[in-house]
C-alpha cells in the first residue's frame, strides 16, 4: 500500500470530515469538496468556524502518533481576540487555564506586534469600532475540543478568530484556503523522524 500524506487549508466553515452526517442541516461544505483522493483521512479536527492547516493521511500509525496525546506534538494557533490581552492573562494562558472539567496543559503564547498576512475570511469577523482587538500565537501539545476558544474566553478575551499555522514542523506556507497538496521528501523525512519511524 503506497501511503498519502496531505497538507490542506481548510477554509472558514467547511466541516473536517468528508461527508455531512447531519441530515437536518443545509447542505454544508466538507474535505469533499475540496480533496478527491480516496481513503485519506484527518489527523484530528478543527472545527468548522476554526480555518488553517489539516495534514490528510492514510498511514494510520501516523495518525495514532500526530493525535495520541502522550506524544505531545506542538500545534500553533493564531488567534484574533477581542481586546489586547494583558500580561496576566499571557501569563494565565502560558501556565495552563482552568476549564469546567480540565486543566490545560501549559502553552507557548505571545502577543503578536502586528496582524499577521492571513487571507481575508469570507464572511469577515464582526467588527467593532469600540472594542479593539489583538493577534496571539498559542502553541498546544494537546487538542481538546474547542480548546483555544475555551481557553480565551476563560481569561477573559473571547475568540473571533482563529487560524491553525502549523503542526509540528509542518505550515500553511505556500497554500491559500481550499488548496492541498503532498508533503515534500524533507517534510515527510522529518515527519518520520519526530515520530520515531525511522
Amino acid at each position: 500500500m503506497s501511503y498519502r500524506y496531505i497538507l490542506f487549508y481548510k477554509p472558514y466553515d467547511v466541516l473536517s470530515q468528508f461527508t455531512d452526517e447531519d441530515p437536518t442541516t443545509t447542505p454544508r461544505k466538507t474535505l469533499k469538496d475540496f480533496i478527491s483522493i480516496p481513503n485519506v483521512y484527518p489527523v484530528g479536527r478543527l472545527d468548522r468556524d476554526s480555518e488553517g492547516l489539516l495534514l490528510l493521511t492514510n498511514h494510520n500509525l501516523v495518525k495514532h502518533r500526530l493525535i495520541d496525546p502522550k506524544f505531545a506534538h506542538p500545534r500553533t494557533y493564531w488567534v484574533q481576540v477581542e481586546r489586547i490581552p494583558d500580561k496576566i492573562a499571557l501569563q494565565q494562558l502560558s501556565r495552563g487555564v482552568q476549564l469546567s472539567d480540565y486543566r490545560t496543559k501549559p502553552a507557548q503564547v505571545q502577543l503578536l506586534p502586528t496582524e499577521p498576512s492571513l487571507p481575508p475570511r469570507d464572511p469577515p469577523i464582526r467588527f467593532r469600532k469600540t472594542v479593539p482587538t489583538a493577534w496571539l500565537e498559542l502553541t498546544l501539545t494537546e487538542g481538546r475540543n474547542r480548546q483555544v476558544r475555551k481557553m480565551t474566553a476563560a481569561v477573559g478575551f473571547p475568540t473571533l478568530r482563529l487560524v491553525r499555522v502549523a503542526i509540528a514542523h509542518l505550515t500553511l506556507n505556500g497554500l491559500q484556503p481550499g488548496q492541498w497538496r503532498d508533503l515534500t521528501a524533507i517534510e515527510l523525512k522529518k515527519l518520520m523522524q519526530i515520530l520515531g519511524q525511522l
